[in-house]
C-alpha cells in the first residue's frame, strides 16, 4: 500500500507550491476537476455569454446546437439572449484555432482570429488547380467593393451572381479537391482579416447558412507567439490541465511551439494516477496546480444534459476518460470507449457519462439511455431541458446536416439499449 501523501511542497521562484500527489489525482478526480474548471457545478450562474465563453472555452459550431446549450447548462442563459449577443457583436462565430469555427466574446476576435489565418489563406489548393494568389487578391477586393456598396448582408449565391466572371468555377477536378469556385477561399480571407463577418441567417447559430456583411474590426496587437502563449494559457485554463498530445490537437501547433508556450505560461508537469499505467502528464497553469491540491468533490448530484460538441469533450476528446471503469467494460458500451467523439450527446453527473440522449422533434420528447436507471435529479434536469428545446430551439441539430430523419436509427438504438436495461433493473441486475 503506498504511503504517498495526497499532496507535496515543490519549489517554485515565487515560492513553496502545494503539488497534488499523484496517485490522489484518479480518474475520478480528474473529471470532477474538469468538470469544475468548465463551469458545470454551477459557478457560472448568472454570467453572461462572454464571461462564459472567457472562462469555459470557446463553444464550438458546426451548424448544431451546441453553442445554445453551452450557455445555457453553464448559466442558464435562453437562445433569446445568446442571439440578442450575436446581433450586438458581443459574441460571433469565427475562425480561431485551426482554422475551425467557434462563438467566442469579443474581446477574444483579433488575436483568435490571427490563429486561424494560415487556414484561412491555404491558397495551395487553388494553385495547383491554376489560380494563382493575384487573382484571389484581386477577388477580394472586388468583394469588399461589392459589399461596401450593397444595401445589406449578401450570400455567397448573391455575391457570385453580382460578381460575374470574377468568380472562377474550377470544374470537377475543383470538386475533388473541395474547391468548387474561387469565391469561399476569398471570403475565407477576408474574414480572417476581420474584413467582412458572417452574419447568421434568422440570428441563428444552430444552421449554416450565412451572409456576409463588412467589417473593420482592428488587428491584433499580438504576434504570432504571443497569439499562441494566449492561446495555450486559456486552453489550459478551459480545461485544467491537459497532455501535450491533447494540447496539440485542439491548438494544430507544433511541438517545439507547443513546448515554448508552455514554457512561457509557465505550466507545471503534474503526474497522475493514470500516468503509473502508461498515460501521459497534465501540464497545467502555476495556479491551478494548488487549487487541484485543494479541491474537494461534490457530494450531491451535479446533472447536465450536454451537446457531443461540448468543450468537456472537445478540447480534450477523451470521452473515454469520462466513463465509469464498470461501464467502459460493459458490451454495449465498449465501442463508446474506444471512440475519440460521441455517437450521441451525454448525460453527465459531476463529470461522468452516465447516460445518452437525442431529441425526437415529431414528439417534442427526449429519448435517453440511463446506464444505471434515473434518479429524480436526473428525471427532472432531462424535463428542464426538454422543455428548453421546445421553447427555444424546436429542434436539437448535432451539425449542420443533422435531421430527425437522419438521427431516427440512434433514437431508436438509445430506445432499445433503454429497455434492455429498464428489464435488468426490473430483474434487480445492472445495465448491459
Amino acid at each position: 500500500m503506498s504511503t504517498e501523501p495526497a499532496t507535496t511542497t515543490s519549489a517554485s521562484p515565487d515560492g513553496p507550491a502545494t503539488m497534488p500527489g499523484p496517485r490522489s489525482l484518479t480518474r475520478e478526480r480528474l473529471r470532477a476537476w474538469a468538470w469544475h474548471r468548465q463551469g458545470l457545478d454551477g459557478s457560472l450562474a448568472g454570467c453572461t455569454a462572454e464571461q462564459v465563453l472567457a472562462r469555459a472555452g470557446w463553444a464550438r459550431s458546426v451548424g448544431g446546437a451546441n453553442p445554445y446549450i453551452t450557455l445555457f447548462a453553464r448559466a442558464g442563459i435562453r437562445r433569446e439572449q445568446v442571439d440578442a449577443d450575436v446581433l450586438a457583436h458581443r459574441i460571433l462565430e469565427l475562425p480561431a484555432a485551426r482554422g475551425c469555427t467557434y462563438v467566442l466574446g469579443r474581446d477574444d476576435f483579433a488575436w483568435a482570429l490571427r490563429l486561424g489565418k494560415d487556414a484561412a489563406e491555404a491558397v495551395r489548393v487553388l494553385g495547383r488547380l491554376g489560380v494563382d494568389r493575384g487573382e484571389i487578391t484581386l477577388l477580394e477586393e472586388q468583394v469588399v467593393n461589392t459589399l461596401a456598396e450593397a444595401e445589406g448582408p449578401m450570400d455567397p449565391r448573391q455575391l457570385k451572381e453580382e460578381l460575374g466572371e470574377s468568380v472562377r468555377n474550377l470544374g470537377e477536378e475543383g470538386k475533388k479537391k473541395g474547391a468548387t469556385t474561387t469565391l469561399p477561399t476569398a471570403l475565407g480571407i477576408l474574414q480572417s482579416q476581420g474584413r467582412i463577418r458572417r452574419v447568421p441567417a434568422n440570428g441563428r447559430l444552430d444552421q449554416q447558412r450565412y451572409a456576409y456583411a463588412l467589417w473593420d474590426l482592428p488587428p491584433s496587437t499580438l504576434d504570432d507567439d504571443a497569439a499562441r502563449t494566449e492561446l495555450i494559457r486559456r486552453y489550459l485554463g478551459w480545461t485544467g490541465g491537459a497532455t501535450l498530445k491533447q494540447s496539440q490537437w485542439f491548438t494544430a501547433f507544433t511541438v517545439a511551439q507547443s513546448k515554448a508556450a508552455l514554457a512561457a505560461v509557465g505550466a507545471v508537469e503534474v503526474p497522475t494516477a493514470l500516468t503509473s499505467e502508461g498515460g501521459d502528464a497534465l501540464w497545467i497553469l502555476p495556479d491551478d496546480v494548488e487549487r487541484l491540491a485543494a479541491f474537494e468533490e461534490p457530494d450531491a448530484e451535479q446533472i447536465q444534459l450536454l451537446a457531443g460538441t461540448d468543450s468537456l469533450f472537445l478540447l480534450r476528446r477523451n470521452a473515454a476518460d469520462l466513463l465509469a471503469e464498470e461501464d467502459q467494460h460493459k458490451p454495449a458500451l465498449e465501442s463508446l470507449a474506444l471512440q475519440a467523439d460521441l455517437p450521441d450527446h451525454p448525460i453527465l453527473d459531476r463529470g461522468r457519462i452516465i447516460g445518452l440522449w437525442q431529441y425526437e422533434p415529431a414528439k417534442e420528447r427526449i429519448v435517453t439511455w440511463l446506464f444505471h436507471g434515473p434518479t429524480p435529479a436526473v428525471t427532472a434536469r432531462i424535463a428542464e431541458v426538454e422543455a428548453w428545446i421546445r421553447e427555444d430551439l424546436g429542434d436539437f441539430r448535432a451539425f449542420s446536416l443533422d435531421s430527425p430523419a437522419s438521427r431516427q436509427k440512434r433514437i431508436d438504438a438509445l430506445a432499445a439499449s433503454a429497455a434492455v436495461s429498464a428489464a435488468s433493473f426490473a430483474r434487480g441486475g445492472t445495465a448491459s
